[in-house]
């Protein structure tokens, strides 16, 4: 476990674009195998795997390099990481009425501590990880039958 941490640091480091995407592809897909298996109960054999792919892609092609993106420029617009800087960066986070809407009893505590106390390179696993309940979520949401 430690050499896939450290493996992970590494290409974060080299990589940082790249060691996004695909933390969020492979989370976002993650998601999606805990609400076929978990949620739907669908078993193996009855497991969709076109959706899984899908939900990857989404992470892998949008989420990853978006949101990375974007927090790295949260993080060139308002440098820094005392409680005013995190409450600045919370508010322009949330900036997306259904996100505001529907998470905001999640989110902004997530943001707060993500921006305070998370380093600027590993923010984007830190909510991946959170959202992977999220993305369980949405992916049922998405494809009830």
């Amino acid at each position: 476990m430690a050499a896939l941490w450290r493996g992970c640091g590494r290409l974060l480091a080299r990589r940082p674009g790249a060691a996004q995407a695909l933390t969020a592809g492979a989370l976002m897909g993650a998601g999606d195998v805990i609400a076929q298996q978990l949620v739907e109960q669908r078993g193996l054999h009855g497991h969709h795997c076109p959706r899984t792919l899908k939900m990857m892609a989404i992470g892998f092609c949008f989420v990853g390099p978006v949101v990375g993106s974007w927090y790295r420029i949260l993080d060139w617009l308002i440098p820094g990481n005392t409680k005013v800087v995190v409450v600045k960066k919370v508010i322009l986070d949330q900036d997306y009425m259904d996100a505001l809407v529907t998470n905001y009893c999640i989110w902004p505590p997530v943001q707060i501590a993500n921006f305070y106390f998370v380093p600027l390179q590993h923010r984007l696993a830190v909510v991946q990880c959170v959202a992977i309940v999220w993305n369980c979520y949405l992916s049922w949401k998405a494809n009830r039958m």
